[in-house]
């Protein structure tokens, strides 16, 4: 493990509650659960309460509204979607402080599984997928080792807040993700399909970009202290110390989106993008090692943005190179990576899609 990171360590016996969908990915979910994940558990004295989602939704109700005492982890088998819907559901709950302590294990059960190949990659086990990748997962959770991960805050001009643990996109990577939804039934091979249709009627996207670096806050540029008022959850929050008990933390990097961004941001002198990919883990998917410097606990968001003026060979030679991790080493003068605490996206017309944790979210200004 990483120096400076602590971790905590799950009673024996413990008992879990697995959040299972059944329809994630190619349908596999539920059987694969029985058959590699039950037996393991089993064996490592942790104890099972298994609630099988019928709907979307489903899963965030449950954990917003349900008294959670009983489980000493939460355990989410699906893909990345799944557990969108229980962060966000947590970060309800008026008791969102306690109730973001619990621990939560992540199993991979969708086509999507980033976070689990993220969570394999810092554990340091070779990149492997379908069942090993679930075994490796079950593993760490049988060990019972935890520690914690970073949450970014997205809030959008509409007013909608979410909390993403994985990545904001727009553009080329947004569009794959939707577009191949159709595909589910193909497992991971979906985004591979996705990509090649994507690539055939290439598009660009206009809009402006700014952020934060990583490196602004140690210099001498104002302290994050010093901007407007912070917006959460779309309205200026009362003056320090009025906060009702159990509201969120106020957003102290940013200012409402109505605004001009502070003047220590940094904007991208280009407004034509192929795609913008903020990615706060290691892998996009299974196959895609798209932060290699990424960490659980880094507080940094990866920034990456692609140029308009890029060819599809080349791009295509980028994604393929993004298996292994080595993307950044070919030096694509279109495509730059920044490590940020903060950006703020603001497409000039509503087109293409955005997601926010893989799942799709209408093209409004967004920032986080």
């Amino acid at each position: 493990p990483p120096a400076g990171d602590s971790y905590g360590v799950l009673p024996r016996p413990c008992h879990a509650l697995v959040l299972l969908n059944p329809q994630s990915g190619s349908g596999r979910a539920l059987d694969d659960f029985q058959a590699v994940v039950q037996p393991m558990l089993a064996e490592a004295d942790i104890a099972t309460t298994v609630f099988v989602t019928e709907r979307p939704h489903h899963a965030h109700e449950k954990v917003r509204d349900e008294d959670l005492s009983q489980w000493d982890t939460l355990v989410v088998v699906s893909g990345d979607g799944l557990l969108f819907e229980v962060v966000n559901g947590l970060m309800e709950r008026p008791d969102w402080k306690e109730a973001m302590k619990k621990p939560l294990c992540i199993l991979p059960g969708g086509s999507g599984n980033a976070l689990a190949a993220s969570i394999n990659y810092y554990a340091g086990y070779d990149h492997v997928a379908k069942k090993k990748l679930l075994t490796n997962c079950t593993f760490i959770l049988c060990k019972g080792l935890y520690t914690q991960m970073d949450l970014v805050s997205l809030s959008t001009a509409s007013g909608k807040h979410f909390f993403s643990f994985l990545g904001f996109g727009w553009g080329f990577i947004s569009d794959v993700d939707i577009d191949s939804e159709k595909y589910r039934w193909l497992g991971s091979a979906r985004f591979t399909l996705g990509t090649l249709q994507c690539l055939a009627k290439l598009r660009v996207y206009q809009g402006r970009l700014s952020y934060l670096p990583m490196a602004a806050e140690q210099g001498s540029s104002p302290a994050p202290r010093d901007t407007p008022a912070p917006v959460t959850n779309g309205h200026i929050p009362q003056p320090a110390g009025t906060e009702a008990p159990g509201s969120l933390p106020p957003d102290s990097l940013l200012v409402p989106l109505g605004q001009p961004v502070p003047a220590h941001w940094t904007v991208v002198p280009e407004e034509e993008f192929v795609l913008v990919y903020a990615i706060y883990q290691s892998h996009l998917g299974t196959n895609l090692l798209m932060a290699p410097a990424a960490r659980l606990h880094d507080g940094c968001i990866h920034l990456f943005y692609m140029k308009a003026g890029i060819s599809r060979v080349t791009l295509l030679k980028l994604f393929l190179a993004m298996s292994r991790g080595t993307h950044l080493d070919l030096n694509c003068p279109h495509l730059s990576y920044v490590p940020v605490r903060a950006f703020r996206l603001e497409p000039r017309v509503a087109a293409g899609i955005m997601t926010v944790d893989g799942e799709a979210l209408a093209c409004e200004p967004v920032q986080g």
